[in-house]
């Protein structure tokens, strides 16, 4: 059953096991979504702006739509530039970690955001 399932990833190991939609590895306890495409390429994913754009970590975005934050009256208005971003696996969606000036550090979806 492993002769045609990849080796695993992280430690190479040969006897991966698919659960569900991941391949597992019982040695190292590393799993992966098969669409990640061969060994050494899950972490190449592609996040792209509100427009297309691709982003890459460091880069300068500009807010496209007034966001509502929690625990904050006003929110972050259209037009905020946030600086150095970091391309991240977050939760729901929330792929943009980042520090934005009066409201420090926080989640943003790549979908509110344009490349500057």
């Amino acid at each position: 059953m492993s002769d045609s399932l990849p080796a695993c990833p992280e430690c190479s190991g040969a006897y991966t096991y698919e659960m569900g939609a991941l391949l597992v590895c019982p040695e190292c306890g590393h799993e992966w979504s098969p669409a990640d495409g061969p060994a050494g390429t899950g972490g190449d994913r592609v996040v792209k702006d509100a427009v297309g754009n691709v982003l890459a970590d460091g880069d300068t975005v500009t807010v496209v739509k007034t966001l509502k934050v929690k625990g904050s009256p006003t929110g972050i208005k259209a037009g905020t530039k946030v600086r150095n971003i970091r391309l991240v696996d977050g939760v729901d969606g929330h792929d943009i970690d980042c520090r934005i000036d009066g409201f420090g550090a926080m989640q943003l979806k790549s979908g509110v955001v344009k490349k500057v």
